[in-house]
């Protein structure tokens, strides 16, 4: 007996492969060869010998490791084909295309004006290609020719009750491929023709639930920019929570911004976890132990931010807790684009392993505290303090202070520098935001829904083991229960369905028919 393992000595034949094939244990001894694997090439018919069936062996294999696949495809057999005789009596009972078939049926005459005068408009125009209408079978066509001759197609008159059809098979299917109207007006000009074909097929393509749900609109909705007015320190404040990133070698993994509407006044607090005890922890530590309670809390819709215990200290501190709308980070673009800027300057100053990060955040808030803000005009020290932050290049290079004479001057010095400062700083605040609003405003639709429109809900979700690329993102239709404001909505998938609330730049009016159900 030849072998490709070495080491085996002897074999003894047993257990189920020996009885189920006729051997018996302790009968047989045969003399054992090696050969190499390369060539043992006729593997044994105890490896390659087919199990009986329902085998317990397989059957917890098949259990461990099978894989069920259902596969749903439309399968088109010789019975689903038109016979002749069925195109013929639908074109008979087509009210278009009958009187010029039963015409071409009985004569090649074509008929006056006078006596295709009362038919319709439809009729009418298929008369006007009366030469190029031919019978095959019975069967009205049209024989089309490109200018030059050298190429010519015949088109089935498709009469009206089988449009639908035709367009499920050259653009709903699968050999469809769900393409825009030039591919589906070609394809279905390759085989078919009838009055106002294209405006079927720009319909038809126009209105697929399916298209809809993948490729979106051609234009999105854009709503008009709404303004947050505030005007003094600490009125609106807003938190948001950036990372994860490495974590530190103090454990942390996450940083806590926080910052003031009005003097922009910044804190950047590293934290382990984004777990609501942490964060209202932190909250309470860094900010309303040093700055007071704020009137408005803004916020992203983060379950730390939206949990029980976090709205349980809002209400019992008495702020009213405000959040954007869903994947709408532009509702608190003031603190997205200072966790911009934190990043930006965190890579330049972190270590090639990345785990310092937190150590170089206190000396960040330094520079962005001592800078003037854009909107403002101003530091957000000046805004908060009334003076400028002393600076390390100060203590190098010298620099006069102003030493008041007593407290009361220097409190009287304080207060109208900060009405100056504040004063200024709205004006500024003021016209940043009229600007901003008329760039952003510039590409508004200026489009509005009414309660009880039907739209597409734009939700690109990730979703676990599947890849974004191949998702469809649009979802529908919702319905418009209720109009919050200019640019928000409460919209509902179904009567029995959770409400959601959405920003306009998510909706956009659903025109779209399932043809699936047609």
């Amino acid at each position: 007996m030849w072998t490709h393992l070495s080491k085996v000595q002897w074999v003894q034949i047993h257990g189920r492969a020996s009885v189920e094939s006729g051997f018996e244990p302790g009968i047989l001894h045969p003399e054992i060869q090696h050969r190499k694997g390369t060539s043992h090439g006729n593997a044994d018919a105890f490896c390659r010998r087919p199990c009986k069936e329902s085998c317990k062996h397989c059957t917890n294999a098949e259990k461990k490791f099978g894989m069920e696949t259902d596969i749903s495809v439309k399968v088109l057999t010789t019975e689903d084909a038109w016979s002749s005789s069925e195109v013929q009596k639908a074109q008979l009972e087509d009210p278009a295309v009958k009187p010029i078939l039963e015409r071409k049926l009985n004569s090649e005459d074509r008929p006056s004006w006078q006596e295709i005068a009362p038919e319709s408009p439809a009729t009418k125009r298929y008369w006007a290609l009366w030469d190029s209408l031919h019978l095959k079978v019975g069967v009205l066509y049209r024989k089309w020719e490109s200018d030059d001759g050298s190429s010519c197609r015949w088109q089935l008159i498709l009469p009206k009750s089988r449009i639908q059809e035709v367009l499920r098979e050259t653009h709903d299917s699968a050999s469809g491929g769900h393409f825009g109207v030039m591919k589906t007006l070609s394809k279905t000009r390759e085989r078919f023709y009838w009055d106002r074909l294209r405006a079927d097929v720009e319909k038809w393509c126009r209105e697929c639930h399916a298209c809809g749900t993948r490729k979106g609109p051609k234009t999105r909705t854009k709503g008009r920019l709404q303004r947050y007015n505030v005007g003094a320190p600490f009125e609106r404040m807003a938190l948001d929570i950036l990372g994860p990133l490495p974590v530190t070698t103090k454990g942390n993994r996450y940083v806590l911004v926080l910052m003031d509407y009005f003097t922009k006044w910044p804190e950047a607090i590293p934290i382990p976890d984004q777990e609501a005890s942490t964060v209202a922890e932190e909250l309470v530590r860094a900010w309303i132990s040093r700055y007071g309670v704020p009137m408005i809390l803004h916020s992203d819709q983060g379950t730390n931010f939206n949990s029980a215990l976090f709205t349980e200290l809002c209400k019992l501190l008495g702020i009213l807790k405000t959040r954007t709308t869903a994947l709408h980070p532009e509702s608190d673009g003031m603190v997205e684009r200072f966790n911009r800027t934190i990043l930006n300057h965190l890579s330049l100053f972190v270590s090639k392993n990345q785990t310092d990060w937190d150590t170089h955040l206190p000396l960040f808030l330094l520079a962005y505290r001592s800078a003037d803000h854009e909107a403002t005009g101003c530091t957000p020290a000046d805004m908060l303090f009334g003076r400028t932050l002393p600076l390390p290049c100060d203590i190098l290079f010298g620099r006069p202070s102003d030493t008041p004479s007593s407290p009361n001057e220097y409190l009287n010095n304080l207060e109208a520098r900060l009405e100056s400062v504040h004063a200024f700083a709205r004006e500024r605040i003021k016209l940043a935001s009229e600007r901003m609003k008329t760039r952003y405003d510039s590409g508004a639709t200026g489009h509005h829904f009414k309660e009880g429109d039907q739209v597409w809900m734009y939700n690109p979700k990730r979703r676990r083991g599947l890849s974004p690329k191949l998702q469809q993102n649009w979802e529908g239709p919702y319905t418009i229960v209720k109009k919050l404001n200019d640019v928000i909505y409460r919209v509902q998938r179904s009567p029995n369905a959770k409400t959601k609330v959405i920003h306009i730049n998510r909706l956009t009016p659903y025109r779209a028919t399932d043809h699936s159900l047609v």
